[in-house]
């Protein structure tokens, strides 16, 4: 395997404290798995932050950003029962990236980190 592209994204979790008191901006950026994850947690900032810069990440190691009917609710973070994070796509989201890669099996590579203000993500995508 080689490697298609690297996505780095940081972000300031403050964002955040605002953000998650609007229903409509985090139904857009986040899948309901993520937003039912997130309602038993105290760091409701922190855990939104994370996966955010995760997205954004994911879609600079692709190449793409966020655009041509890539949106971020289709771009899920989760963790294994071992709490490592990953990345899973669906519907338009997981149509477009497997047209751009022309149904060659990839690898999604994610790392998340925090601290205070501030979360990070890395993401190396493989082909």
């Amino acid at each position: 395997m080689k490697i298609h592209g690297i996505g780095v994204d940081i972000v300031d979790t403050n964002r955040f404290k605002k953000i998650i008191k609007n229903n409509k901006i985090i139904n857009r950026l986040f899948n309901q798995i993520e937003v039912k994850k997130c309602q038993k947690l105290f760091n409701k900032a922190n855990y939104y932050a994370k996966r955010f810069a995760a997205k954004e990440a994911f879609s600079k190691a692709i190449g793409t950003g966020i655009s041509n009917g890539i949106k971020f609710n289709e771009i899920v973070v989760t963790n294994n029962k071992f709490g490592k994070p990953y990345i899973t796509l669906l519907g338009n989201t997981k149509k477009m990236i497997n047209k751009n890669f022309k149904k060659r099996k990839f690898d999604i590579f994610l790392s998340l980190s925090d601290e205070k203000k501030i979360a990070i993500a890395m993401v190396i995508v493989s082909i």
